[in-house]
């Protein structure tokens, strides 16, 4: 018979094994892990004190959803694939909400754990909108974090059991402007690139997306967000043509996946149609799954549709075969 102090501390070290087994159990089913996007400093930040994310919710196909905002210290979660069927792929997710929130569920976590279902590792974004009171300059902050989360990504890619050359980027509504600028504008750095790893996306996949600043068909919200001043009247023709992506788009924009549905009130279709023709003037690749009906915001699942875009998605990207994502960068 073992001593009274000696069958306690068994039973703690039994305890503390079962606790790390359910851990373990966790980490392997779901993959999921959650990291600060920036290792020490966050860049950009005023010096704020007393904010923390505010999440509210909304319904989606009869199912509560979050929408964050007030994000002040961005984090990305990983939900990485079991080995046996990982794909080596991985997809940076960019929810949308007008660059003034994030709908941080139906448009990130529900996306990322579709896609680790299938050997694709799904990665949220969790980053923060322009918002004066939190950033010095809310123009290029949204592009700061994307950058940031690709660069974090081809730095561990090795560990996370990810292919360097197999990156994407996903992006629904104004998640879609942000997921278009990052695959035009990475030769545009925003963030300290030491070792001058390459930001470009290997993929871009941009679900009802926010293209064009121009004003006849812009979503004004988005637009008036990141690089509008009060009263919102004017603003700078430089930045407009800057953040017009079809603008951007040259040879060596990454091949393209776009999901829209025509009857889209909010984000006029038309973004949608001149990214396409931007990209087929350049001879990118670009396949669209276009919806008669769906409206704004339906995230993964059309209700007025039996196609499933996202299947469609999954399929485009493992057929992606070796991507050539050159260096990429400037120095």
């Amino acid at each position: 018979m073992l001593p009274r102090e000696r069958v306690w501390n068994t039973s703690i070290m039994k305890t503390v094994c079962i606790i790390f087994f359910h851990l373990f159990l966790t980490w392997s089913v779901l993959g999921q892990m959650v990291l600060p996007l920036y290792p020490g400093n966050i860049p950009n930040n005023k010096e704020v004190s007393g904010i923390s994310d505010t999440a509210n919710t909304f319904m989606v196909d009869h199912t509560v959803k979050r929408f964050i905002t007030r994000i002040t210290k961005p984090e990305l979660t990983l939900y990485l694939p079991d080995k046996k069927k990982n794909s080596g792929y991985a997809v940076l997710i960019c929810p949308g909400g007008g660059y003034h929130g994030l709908a941080i569920d139906h448009e990130g976590h529900d996306m990322a754990k579709t896609l680790v279902e299938a050997g694709i590792a799904g990665i949220v974004l969790k980053y923060r909108c322009p918002k004066p009171e939190y950033v010095v300059n809310k123009e290029i902050v949204p592009l700061q974090d994307a950058q940031q989360a690709m660069l974090l990504l081809r730095t561990r890619a090795k560990e996370w059991g990810i292919r360097e050359n197999r990156i994407g980027i996903l992006g629904s509504s104004a998640g879609g402007h942000l997921a278009s600028t990052a695959g035009t504008h990475f030769l545009d750095q925003k963030i300290e690139n030491l070792k001058g790893l390459s930001l470009r996306p290997d993929f871009m996949i941009l679900n009802y997306p926010v293209i064009s600043f121009a004003d006849s068909v812009t979503h004004r919200g988005s637009r008036n967000n990141l690089v509008g001043t009060p009263p919102y009247d004017s603003f700078d023709p430089e930045k407009i043509a800057y953040y017009s992506n079809e603008l951007q788009v040259n040879p060596t924009t990454p091949r393209t996946f776009i999901s829209h549905a025509e009857d889209d009130k909010t984000v006029p279709i038309a973004n949608t149609r001149l990214f396409i023709s931007a990209l087929e003037k350049n001879h990118i690749p670009v396949t669209a799954v276009i919806y008669e009906k769906g409206g704004h915001g339906f995230g993964m699942i059309n209700p007025t549709s039996d196609r499933d875009w996202m299947k469609e998605c999954i399929q485009w990207i493992k057929k992606g075969g070796k991507e050539k994502n050159k260096k990429y960068c400037s120095m």
